[in-house]
């Protein structure tokens, strides 16, 4: 299967690419995640080797650097956790609902690369982070656009 390319949005106070350059073996389990569609592609399209430019939402909403798909889809043990916020009673290790994957650090980008600055690119013009409305927090990527967020980012 080819690989794949990815968009991560998170909160930088909630979890950010300094805590996921910190983390052991620079690697997290992206978990959390409560929106069907987004668990989908968790779940079913995600495979190891993918990469995902890694974006900060929110405050100064930019995309910040490239992370590795290390384990594909399984399910999210936040969501069977009573003491965790992502906790879903509906959800059972025999029935799960809500996954997750891991991801590794490949790359910080030298700069951020804001949304405002991804507007003014003709040719990210189709990029569904760029779309009114667009509020997944995993989605997919061309591998062109991809690819040139990367290269701005990459830009001294």
């Amino acid at each position: 299967m080819a690989q794949a390319f990815w968009l991560l949005k998170t909160e930088p106070g909630c979890y950010s690419i300094a805590d996921l350059a910190a983390a052991p073996d620079r690697t997290t389990a992206w978990t959390g995640v409560r929106n069907f569609q987004a668990r989908n592609f968790l779940r079913d399209a995600m495979a190891v080797g993918d990469l995902a430019l890694f974006y900060h939402s929110v405050t100064a909403p930019s995309a910040v650097g490239v992370a590795e798909v290390v384990r594909a889809g399984y399910p999210d043990p936040t969501a069977f956790d009573p003491e965790d916020r992502h906790f879903d009673p509906r959800s059972t290790p025999e029935r799960p609902q809500w996954f997750a994957v891991d991801v590794r650090l490949a790359e910080t980008f030298a700069r951020p690369v804001p949304l405002a600055a991804m507007r003014l690119v003709p040719d990210l013009a189709g990029m569904e982070l760029l779309r009114r409305g667009s509020r997944l927090s995993v989605m997919p990527v061309t591998p062109r656009d991809f690819e040139l967020v990367r290269a701005m980012g990459r830009e001294e």
